[in-house]
């Protein structure tokens, strides 16, 4: 049998920066990342969470920055990237992990809730991307990770604006990915129904809401957070070398069933 040597799926000696990283998927995927050996900044508006973050990766041995930003100002994710360049040496992974959400129906939706959602969770990952391009270019690996959503592709009620901002998330991702190739490779993720801290009450064990999903999901199921992390893992590594462009979907198939 002939011998060959594959890339690992590891993010480990990556200098890696995750918007949104203090709360929810975002934060497991940067504690994750600081448990595989990379470098994290993990950033959101609040001090406390960003701090509470950066101790935590801290712990894991690895190298972080303490700074606050907020998606919707774009000269405060270029502060960010600055600090990360200049204290850490760089940075080869962006994370675009920032969630705004309103619960209204098409027709019920005030244009002040329309255009905050839109404001973080579309406009802000092209602020994300056009403030960490330049840094992203100059590593030898770069990669953009964005966290989209099943309600890109599936009717949900009450989430016109979050349904439309991901879905733009989706199509983003694509339209970057062509236009920063091959210097940066950016990717997105579309987790199906997770359990976070923000949600746990939603999504309890034994509500209706949650015996619907796990009946529909072939999984059986919600998913952990930290069930989200081994795709963006993949992503943001030298195993995914080839890929661009892509949305990968982590739902234990619930996208997929009909019923």
């Amino acid at each position: 049998m002939d011998s060959y040597e594959h890339t690992p799926v590891t993010v480990e000696d990556k200098r890696a920066v995750v918007v949104g990283g203090t709360s929810g998927i975002g934060e497991a995927i940067a504690l994750g990342f600081a448990s595989e050996g990379a470098d994290v900044v993990a950033t959101s508006r609040s001090e406390e969470k960003v701090e509470s973050t950066a101790e935590e990766i801290r712990e894991r041995g690895v190298d972080t920055v303490s700074v606050t930003c907020d998606v919707t100002d774009a000269e405060s994710l270029e502060r960010v990237r600055d600090r990360a360049v200049e204290e850490l040496g760089g940075v080869d992974v962006v994370v675009a992990s920032q969630g705004a959400i309103s619960r209204e129906s098409v027709r019920d939706i005030s244009e002040e809730d329309w255009d905050f959602v839109t404001d973080v969770a579309l406009d802000g990952v092209r602020r994300v991307t056009q403030a960490f391009a330049p840094a992203l270019e100059q590593s030898e690996s770069g990669a953009i990770v964005n966290i989209s959503s099943l309600a890109a592709t599936l009717s949900m009620s009450n989430l016109p604006a979050y349904s439309a901002a991901k879905g733009g998330v989706e199509a983003f991702t694509r339209a970057s990915a062509k236009e920063l190739s091959p210097e940066v490779r950016v990717n997105a993720i579309a987790p199906g129904f997770v359990i976070t801290p923000q949600n746990e009450d939603t999504y309890a064990e034994g509500t209706e809401k949650r015996t619907r999903i796990d009946e529909r999901t072939p999984l059986g199921r919600v998913a952990d957070r930290e069930e989200i992390v081994g795709a963006a893992v993949y992503l943001a590594s030298d195993a995914a070398s080839y890929v661009t462009g892509e949305v990968a979907t982590v739902d234990g198939g619930f996208g997929s069933s009909a019923f």
